[in-house]
């Protein structure tokens, strides 16, 4: 399996929660069904996938838990929920995808590796909490809630309030070896849940700090480590990037040089929260691994969207531009 094509395929932690309306574990067991059906029609067409996922949502739910029951129990720290989530969306996969790969008379061993993420105790993103997690409240319940409890909130792309956290850049894979040697005995693995838990060096000991990091930055720094052929990174927002998205002259972009990905997110072209994040993955796993492709479609469409059918491909192979 060494030698066979591989895909890092970065789904979000919306893509368990469709809804505020279906967020219970067993809606959440349904949606990592629906994905794992996406996925295993790479895996047919001899792909070899390293699933990440996104846990904000998740997370949120995990220290909401917490706090509610500080009064009887230890309050439980970012890192360790991060930690939890990993193992409890891995389970969830890893269900989905043995009765996904038994559907179709395969035999595909999927395990999900708990990861860490070393970051820099001096990013200056702890100095500015922005990262969203959690639930989405009333303005007025978001800061009710930040002030009892000692949160940084905002506005979430016009989706309601959330809490936020620090988001420093991930450096380092932890336990990259361990997903690189399952990957190439065959295994369909699950790692970097929500970008990993955050951990910095403090001498020869590794220490959990308070944060979240980007599950679509981590997810292109593992696939440049991998040299992946293929990062895709699936969104609910439409079939690839689109340019005046959202007016009467939107058009979607087939393919999108590396320099003018990167121009455009310098220029915040790009809405934060929303496609920035995704687009600024992609310009860094390019920038890291040349040879690489990154995709960004529908989960739908992900396999049409490597054959070039579909999504928009980003790329330093790609000579010119065609968004003008």
């Amino acid at each position: 399996m060494a030698g066979s094509k591989i895909v890092v395929i970065a789904v979000g932690g919306n893509a368990l929660i469709k809804d505020a309306n279906r967020n219970s574990i067993a809606d959440q067991f349904e949606a990592a069904e629906q994905t794992a059906k996406m996925v295993v029609r790479l895996v047919k067409e001899g792909w070899r996938v390293v699933l990440t996922h996104g846990n904000g949502p998740q997370v949120g739910f995990a220290l909401r838990r917490s706090e509610l029951a500080a009064k009887e129990l230890a309050p439980v720290p970012m890192d360790y929920a991060i930690a939890n989530t990993q193992g409890t969306i891995g389970y969830m996969f890893q269900k989905a995808f043995y009765e996904a790969f038994a559907q179709e008379g395969m035999d595909v061993p999927v395990a999900t590796v708990i990861t860490q993420t070393i970051v820099s105790k001096d990013d200056v993103a702890f100095l500015n909490p922005s990262k969203p997690i959690g639930a989405f409240y009333e303005e007025e319940v978001a800061k009710h809630l930040a002030q009892e409890m000692g949160w940084t909130v905002m506005e979430d792309s016009g989706r309601g309030w959330r809490r936020c956290v620090p988001s420093p850049a991930p450096l380092e894979l932890v336990e990259f070896r361990q997903i690189k040697k399952l990957s190439e005995d065959g295994y369909l693995v699950i790692a970097c849940g929500g970008g990993g838990m955050p951990v910095v060096r403090e001498g020869k000991v590794l220490k959990g700090i308070e944060g979240v990091i980007d599950k679509d930055l981590t997810s292109a720094l593992l696939a440049s480590l991998l040299k992946a052929d293929y990062l895709v990174i699936p969104t609910a927002g439409g079939d690839g990037i689109a340019l005046d998205f959202g007016k009467p002259t939107e058009r979607r972009l087939a393919k999108l040089t590396f320099a003018e990905a990167k121009q455009r997110c310098e220029a915040g072209y790009f809405a934060k929260g929303s496609m920035l994040e995704k687009v600024m993955a992609t310009v860094k796993y390019t920038g890291n691994y040349p040879e690489g492709t990154a995709i960004i479609t529908t989960l739908d469409r992900m396999l049409e969207a490597i054959r070039g059918d579909a999504g928009t491909q980003i790329s330093q192979r790609i000579a010119e531009t065609i968004s003008r």
